[in-house]
Order: structure tokens, then C-alpha cells, then sequence
């Protein structure tokens, strides 16, 4: 368990923070900006949903106990249990990017709701109330990053990943209908909310891959290093032998020649 990986991989992982950044930056625009089509959307979807909301109690007691289920806190002690169950299986580096995606994905989403001070749909017979402000979705934010890391951390196993995607796919959406139905966020509230929590998984995951590929770079040496290692080695090793055999020889004449030349002289002498 300590060598699994995210499936996600870097390449794919930009591309995606890209393209879901993107969308979510123009939404946040357009909602700041009061963009009128946008708001006109959104006042009509929500005017609509609530009329039939208001004549099917039954529904709107199944969308709370969804929302109460599938809240911010419940997914937060979800991700807590798998943060437990990865320390224990000794994948620590899963578990720190389960902890920061999860903590970077709540901060900023409560960050936004401050910084946009959207008002929540008003009607004159509400069927459920929430605090705060509106844009983005909570709900809808942390189901997509609890559901986003879920799904990283659980297929490299490789049981039940059709049961994975689909518990994935069908908490994240249903959960941000469930949003809408109620009354209390606007339809670009949730799509922004989702478009937030993938955004903040998939850029994660790249700098994950980012960092664990800097690291091992630091070092492991290539094949390619090991052969030019072995052969600097090996051309530093014939140096050497050159310059020691020129040492052997330097070093052999001049003891040869001084006694050459006493023994020269002593045979000269009589």
C-alpha cells in the first residue's frame, strides 16, 4: 500500500485544472459583476423548482436528510477515516495529499463566499433556510472534492471501480440538485461549487506528481548517468595508470643512471 500512486497522472491532471478553472473563473466573474442573463437564469430555474418543490413535501424531507448525510462536516470525517486507514497502511504521502486537498478545497470555498457576498434565494414560502452567503456551493464544492479524492485514493486497488464511479458521480450531482431543490442556492452556485472542488483535486494531484517526480530526480540516477559515471570512472582509472606507469619509468632512469655512473667511474680508476 505504501507504493500506491494516483491514477491521475501530471499531464492530465494541468489539463484538467485548466479547463475547469476556466469556467469557474467566468462564473465567479459574471456572478460578481451581476451579469443580468446569468441572474435571470438563475431566478427562473430557482422560481420554477421551488413551485414544484412547494407541492411535493415528501421530496423536500428526502433532499434534507441527503443534505444532512452528505454535508460538509460528514465528508470531512469521512476523509478523516481515509487519512486513519492510510497512515495505518503506511501510504503517508496519500494521506498528506488527502489533508491538504481537503483543507485547501474548504478554505477556499469559504474564502469565495466571503469575497462574492452572494444573497441566497429569497422566497415568501421558503421550504428550508441555510446561513451565509450563496456562491459557491458548499455542498456542492465538497462533495465534488470528497468524492474527486475517494475515487484517486480507492481505484489503483482495483475492486468495485464501476461501484466507485458511479457512488462518486451520483453523490456529487445528487447532492448539489438536492442544493437547488431547496431553495437555497442558485444554479450557478452548485455548478460553481463543483467546477471548484474538481479544480482543486485534479491541481492538487499535479502537484503531487510534481513534487514526488523533483524529489526522485534528486536521487535516482538513470541508466544513461550510470554509464557515463562508469565511464568517467573508468577514464579517470586509465589516467591514472598512465601517470603511474610514467612515474615508474621517470622514477626507474633516474635510479638507474647515478649508478651507472659510479660504477663507469670505478671501473675508470686504476
Amino acid at each position: 500500500m505504501a507504493g500506491v500512486r494516483l491514477p491521475l497522472r501530471l499531464g492530465v491532471a494541468s489539463v484538467l485544472t485548466v479547463l475547469l478553472v476556466g469556467p469557474f473563473a467566468l462564473l465567479a466573474i459574471f456572478v460578481a459583476g451581476s451579469w443580468t442573463p446569468l441572474h435571470a437564469f438563475d431566478a427562473s430555474v430557482s422560481n420554477a423548482v421551488h413551485v414544484w418543490a412547494v407541492g411535493h413535501p415528501a421530496v423536500v424531507d428526502a433532499m434534507e436528510v441527503w443534505s444532512l448525510v452528505f454535508s460538509p462536516m460528514a465528508l470531512r470525517a469521512a476523509a478523516l477515516v481515509l487519512i486513519v486507514w492510510l497512515f495505518r497502511r503506511r501510504a503517508v504521502r496519500l494521506a498528506w495529499w488527502v489533508i491538504a486537498t481537503m483543507t485547501a478545497g474548504g478554505v477556499f470555498a469559504a474564502l469565495l463566499k466571503l469575497l462574492v457576498e452572494r444573497d441566497r434565494p429569497e422566497f415568501l414560502d421558503p421550504v428550508a433556510r441555510a446561513a451565509g452567503y450563496s456562491f459557491p456551493s458548499g455542498h456542492a464544492a465538497n462533495a465534488a472534492l470528497a468524492c474527486g479524492v475517494f475515487l484517486l485514493v480507492l481505484l489503483p486497488l482495483g475492486r468495485w471501480r464501476p461501484a466507485l464511479w458511479t457512488g462518486a458521480v451520483v453523490i456529487t450531482v445528487v447532492t448539489g440538485l438536492t442544493r437547488i431543490g431547496l431553495g437555497v442556492h442558485f444554479t450557478s452556485d452548485v455548478v460553481a461549487g463543483w467546477l471548484l472542488g474538481l479544480a482543486m483535486v485534479t491541481a492538487t494531484t499535479a502537484a503531487f506528481h510534481t513534487r514526488t517526480r523533483n524529489e526522485r530526480s534528486s536521487w535516482v540516477r538513470t541508466p544513461r548517468d550510470s554509464r557515463a559515471a562508469s565511464s568517467q570512472t573508468g577514464d579517470r582509472a586509465d589516467r591514472g595508470l598512465v601517470a603511474g606507469d610514467d612515474r615508474d619509468r621517470s622514477a626507474g632512469d633516474e635510479g638507474a643512471e647515478p649508478g651507472l655512473a659510479v660504477h663507469d667511474r670505478g671501473r675508470r680508476q686504476p
